[in-house]
């Protein structure tokens, strides 16, 4: 089973194409910046992606219409 769940996901964000841009790129900042919202011993995961879809459920990543 995935973690966290894509229908928990989906009804946050609304399109999957939005959550894999929102991830992928808060994904290449945690690479390139270091910088994570959560102690590393509270993420589940171990790679950045897996994070960055953490971070989107527990509602750490804001959406801003532009």
């Amino acid at each position: 089973m995935i973690y966290p769940s894509i229908d928990k996901l989906l009804g946050q964000v609304g399109s999957k194409y939005l959550l894999v841009n929102i991830v992928a790129k808060r994904a290449k900042e945690m690479q390139e910046t270091g910088h994570y919202q959560l102690k590393e011993s509270e993420y589940v995961s171990k790679k950045n992606i897996g994070r960055a879809l953490e971070e989107v459920a527990k509602d750490l990543i804001h959406l801003h219409n532009d």
